[in-house]
Order: structure tokens, then C-alpha cells, then sequence
């Protein structure tokens, strides 16, 4: 079994897995073994969460997952725990692998009764009803069963994935087990990363089930973002001067809303941006300045004051607190009419879905949440949400960006067809501010020339990190308090000295 923080890295489709269950059977590991080991794997996990419960009900359906239910049913019965097996799915329409495990619970005297509406829940409840094959919304006999698991208050175990969850896109299928702890098989899937996965999985348990590396070498469809696969800045020369390290110019803050280009600014300036430019409202300079005086900041009114000030910058942040005014808009398009490298956010991005400004030409990064997207895309918010992996993947492709699709499991597509996910993060983070404050991370590291899906990666795990430890203190979280603390990581990440 392996620690949460030591999950593999690739995720995989449905699919993908099962395309890597059958090439393990086809080189020689019967799928009975395999299910027997899943049956091990998840009562080894269940008894270390709940070792002094002493009895389980297992929910089980008709396919491989009620299988492995069944196989853990006589593991706890043998182990002197009273076990009980309330059958939802139609026992006829077992076959196979499933059909034997079935008949080796019976053989061991596991008890096994049809499921009803008046049966009664007990100990630990053992969700076996629908794995990874569902492809519709939950339907009954299922969907009334999880409805009483989810009411019963019993700790709840899910065998691969809890029932009603899309594997593939984290959607809630109509309805779906809440569990406390998952203990899921041969590859991660996304869906448990990303959309309502992290809520109804609780805790994540993986194994492998002892199959081979060699066997388990697919790509997956994307790849969670740890320490190791990040990208790293260099550590900087004795000789190092600002000139090297890039010029950042941040662009937003219409009135009543600097704090929100302060914040992008300030992040910049802290993630090692050698030279950070402010250009905003003429009367957010004063407190620009007495917050950060390190900061350049300029009043624009105009297309050209902006241009002059961007002459020298390297890098555009675009949008924080820019409003969708006409100041805002003139601003963004002037700034779509350069070509430098760029980060759009907020009202920059909701210009761009309005067909108020043009995208820029050149290599930039957007960052919308999921209502953002859902503009940018023509879609519904929920719709974005039924599917955050697609609608990803869809931005990047109509954008020619990279995009950051913002939220649990934050995703970062690239137009190659790359897809990262950030499975860290804190609903503490549910504030105003801390967009901005990605927003900045990313201009700094972006001006310190590194690639845009790389920096995109390295940002969006910084500052979730950075929440999640923060959000640990619990609600109150403001944006600010983030910077010293990204910061800090960055600095553990990628020294500034050797």
C-alpha cells in the first residue's frame, strides 16, 4: 500500500486501466489473482483505518467490483469479524471472475441476502456496487442503496472508486458514495483528483497490486504535479544583477479594485522578478508605493502612456482588477497588441469572451475559474464542471495557450495535449485576492524564462502548497498571506545559492 503522498504521479482513463487489468492477464496473472490481491490490498487498508470495528457490510453489485467485495467479505469472516453481504446487484448476472469470488464467500459461510430498502447497515460499510464501468447516471436499485449509505453515519470504505463517480471526470453521476477512505487499483484515476472526487473519495489509498513496472509503462492522460517533476531556476550567479531576471509589468487595478494588481504585483516581486512595473489608476500609485516602494508604479489613462511603460517589459500580467470598463478595455488591448510573453486573469479574460479585445499573438498563460472558463468556452459553468479535464484541454486548443483551469484539482492544458493536475490546495483558499496572487507568481517566473506550461505547473503547485499549509490555521486566509509562505517553498525548491 501506498502513502497519499507517495501516489504515483501518472493518471489514467477508465479505459487505460482496464486496457492495463488485461495486459496483466495477458502476461500471465490470472484475473482471479488480481482480484484477490485487490480483496487483500483493501482489507489490509480497511483494518488499519477501523481496527477495532469487529464487522463490515459489504454493498455489493453484479460486475468485478462486487468481486472484490465478495473476496473481502470472506477475508474478514476468516479474520472472526461478523460480516453480512446485502446483495443490490442481480446474483444470476454474475460471471466469471466475480461469479467465482461469489462462490468462495458462500464456501466460508459469508452471509448473503438481497438487498431491501428495511435492511439494516452495521460496522464499516464496504461500497462494491459499480466501479469504473459506469457510463450513465446512476440508476435503481443503486442509486436508492447509496442513498442509504450516505444517510447511515457509518464509516464507509469504497472498493476502486465510490459508486457514482465518474473515473474519468470527477462528476457526481446523479448521485454518488460519500467515502471515508478509497482504496483504488493498478493506476490512479483522474476523476478522483479533480471535480467532486476529493469529496467523496475522503482518503486515498493506492496499490499497485505487485504487478510488474514494465507492464504498467502507459502514459496516462495527465500527470500530478509533485516536487519531481517540477521545473527548477537556477541558482544564481555571485555576479547576479536585476537585468537578469526579467522585468514584469502588471497591468489592472481600475478604481475601488488596487488591491487586486498590488497583490499580482507584490508576488512577482517575491517569486524574484528582477524588475516589477505597475501600471493602474494615477490614484492607486501613492499606496502602490507605501505598501512597496521597490515597486515602478505608474498612473496610464491611455493606449500610449501604457505602451511607453511597456517598452521595457518582458512579461504582461493582464487583468487583475482591471475592470470592464472602458479604462480596462483600452488597456488590455493595447496590451494584446504586444508581443511579449502574458498572463490574462479576471476581467481580462471576460473582455476576451465578450469579443471586447483580441487574444495576443504570442506565447501567453490564461487562468480562469471554472465560471471564467465557462464564458471563454460558450459553455454553462456546470458543464465545465461535469467535465474540467475536457473543458481544459478545450481552452488550451481555441486559445493556442496554456491554460489553468483554477479549482479542486487544478488543471494545466497545454496545446500539445499535456495535462497537469494539482491535487493540493484548502478550501480556506475561497477568498478574494488569491487569483491575483497566482497571477504574479506566474509573470515572475515567466520572466525568469522559464517555459509556460512548466511555469504554469511550478505556479499552480506553489500556491496551493503554499494555501494548503496556511489553510490549515483554518477560515481567514487572506490572498497576502500567501506570498511569504510561496516564497519560502520556492526558495526549498530551488535555492537561490548552490
Amino acid at each position: 500500500m501506498t502513502a497519499h503522498d507517495e501516489l504515483p504521479l501518472d493518471l489514467y482513463s477508465a479505459q487505460q486501466v482496464r486496457d492495463l487489468d488485461a495486459r496483466l492477464i495477458a502476461a500471465g496473472t490470472p484475473g482471479f489473482e488480481l482480484m484477490r490481491r485487490a480483496a487483500h490490498a483493501a482489507w489490509r487498508a480497511l483494518r488499519r483505518q477501523w481496527p477495532d470495528a469487529g464487522e463490515i457490510t459489504v454493498l455489493a453489485g453484479h460486475g468485478n467490483n462486487a468481486g472484490d467485495g465478495y473476496l473481502i467479505a470472506a477475508l474478514a469472516l476468516r479474520a472472526g469479524w461478523r460480516v453480512r453481504v446485502l446483495a443490490a446487484g442481480d446474483v444470476s448476472r454474475l460471471s466469471g471472475d466475480a461469479a467465482s469470488a461469489h462462490g468462495e464467500a458462500r464456501s466460508v459461510g459469508v452471509d448473503i441476502e438481497t438487498w431491501s430498502d428495511r435492511a439494516e447497515l452495521r460496522g464499516v460499510l464496504v461500497d462494491a456496487l459499480l466501479g469504473t464501468g459506469l457510463g450513465g447516471e446512476v440508476r435503481e436499485p443503486y442509486a436508492s442503496v447509496i442513498a442509504a449509505i450516505n444517510a447511515s453515519g457509518l464509516p464507509v470504505l469504497a472498493v476502486d472508486i465510490p459508486s457514482g463517480l465518474s473515473a474519468d471526470t470527477g462528476q457526481v453521476l446523479g448521485c454518488a458514495v460519500n467515502a471515508d477512505l478509497t482504496v483504488t487499483f493498478i493506476g490512479l484515476k483522474l476523476g478522483l483528483f479533480t471535480g467532486n472526487g476529493p469529496d467523496q473519495c475522503g482518503e486515498l489509498a493506492f496499490d499497485g497490486l505487485d504487478a510488474d513496472p514494465a507492464l504498467i509503462s502507459e502514459d496516462g492522460v495527465a500527470r500530478r504535479l509533485a516536487p519531481v517533476s517540477l521545473a527548477r531556476l537556477a541558482a544564481r550567479p555571485k555576479a547576479a544583477h536585476k537585468g537578469l531576471f526579467g522585468h514584469a509589468l502588471v497591468i489592472g487595478g481600475d478604481t475601488g479594485m488596487g488591491g487586486a494588481v498590488l497583490l499580482a504585483a507584490e508576488s512577482a516581486l517575491r517569486c524574484g522578478a528582477g524588475l516589477v512595473s505597475l501600471a493602474t489608476r494615477a490614484a492607486h500609485v501613492p499606496a502602490a508605493l507605501a505598501r512597496r516602494p521597490e515597486l515602478m508604479a505608474r498612473g496610464v489613462s491611455s493606449s500610449a502612456e501604457l505602451l511607453r511603460v511597456a517598452e521595457r517589459a518582458d512579461v504582461l500580467v493582464v487583468g487583475p482588477g482591471v475592470g470592464r470598463e472602458a479604462w480596462g478595455r483600452v488597456l488590455v488591448s493595447a496590451a494584446a497588441s504586444l508581443e511579449r510573453r502574458q498572463v490574462w486573469d479576471a476581467d481580462a479574460l471576460n473582455l476576451l469572451a465578450e469579443g471586447l479585445v483580441a487574444r495576443p499573438a504570442g506565447d501567453w498563460v490564461i487562468t480562469p475559474h471554472p465560471a471564467e472558463a465557462a464564458r471563454l468556452l460558450g459553455l454553462s459553468t456546470a458543464e465545465v464542471q461535469a467535465d474540467r479535464p475536457k473543458a481544459a484541454h478545450a481552452l488550451a486548443q481555441r486559445y493556442q495557450a496554456v491554460a489553468v483551469l483554477k479549482g479542486v484539482g487544478s488543471l494545466v492544458a497545454s496545446p500539445d495535449g499535456r495535462l497537469a493536475l494539482c491535487n493540493h490546495g484548502h478550501p480556506a483558499m475561497a477568498g478574494a485576492g488569491l487569483g491575483d496572487v497566482l497571477s504574479g507568481i506566474l509573470g515572475a517566473l515567466l520572466a525568469q524564462r522559464v517555459p509556460a506550461f512548466e511555469a504554469a505547473c511550478l505556479a499552480v503547485w506553489l500556491h496551493a502548497r503554499a494555501g494548503e499549509s496556511l489553510g490549515a490555521q483554518g477560515r481567514g486566509l487572506a490572498a497576502a498571506d500567501l506570498i511569504p509562505a510561496v516564497r519560502q517553498l520556492l526558495e526549498e525548491l530551488s535555492p537561490c545559492l548552490n
